[in-house]
């Protein structure tokens, strides 16, 4: 089995790549930030942990957590976000291995693991290879501010608070485009895949 890591700033159109590896390559996707809300669910790996932390005042009337209330606090507040990492990191961290053997097992040929932390949490590690999605700052602004509500000053702090295009490009394998021209990502996937995907391709 081949595993692909896939990283990049907030706002990259990280999920457009990865719908265009699951259809054309028939890719696994584990997607962490996903992951990190399964953890957080009633009955999850860190929903006692996440509820000690901020307070039963989390806790919604159908017993999840508000994590609009917890993004909120920790927006503002640095030390309770380390905290809540502390938490959720190793915990996702665990469920993706865990489920890397369930697909190996299973005979899956092709899996793909998107993070925005996965350098930074060393999931190159179990990768075969990386893939650094590149968008422009502004492009990424505009969109947190289009499909999530963000303010600009949220935006950018946010993004402020990521990996610096640098590091991003120093610990990668390949750099994939991802400006709005959908043809030129696909072009450059195509590009890369030629080597190391056509193999698993349906």
């Amino acid at each position: 089995m081949k595993i692909i890591g896939i990283t990049g700033g907030v706002g990259a159109g990280k999920s457009t790549i990865l719908d265009y590896l699951s259809q054309k390559y028939d890719a696994y996707v584990i997607q962490a930030d996903k992951i990190g809300h399964l953890v957080m669910e009633p009955g999850g790996l860190c929903y006692e942990h996440v509820i000690a932390l901020f307070g039963r005042q989390i806790i919604k009337n159908d017993k999840t957590i508000d994590r609009k209330q917890v993004s909120d606090v920790v927006f503002g507040n640095e030390l309770m976000r380390q905290s809540l990492d502390a938490i959720i990191h190793p915990a996702v961290k665990a469920y993706i291995l865990e489920e890397i053997r369930k697909q190996r097992q299973a005979g899956c040929r092709l899996l793909v693991i998107e993070a925005a932390l996965l350098l930074e949490e060393h999931y190159e590690e179990f990768c075969n290879n990386v893939w650094y999605i590149h968008t422009d700052a502004e492009i990424r602004i505009q969109r947190l501010m289009d499909s999530r509500g963000y303010t600009r000053e949220k935006a950018e702090s946010i993004i402020a608070r990521q990996g610096s295009e640098e590091f991003f490009r120093k610990h990668s394998d390949y750099v994939i485009i991802n400006n709005g021209d959908l043809k030129t990502t696909w072009k450059q996937i195509e590009a890369v895949s030629y080597t190391h995907l056509r193999a698993h391709e349906t």
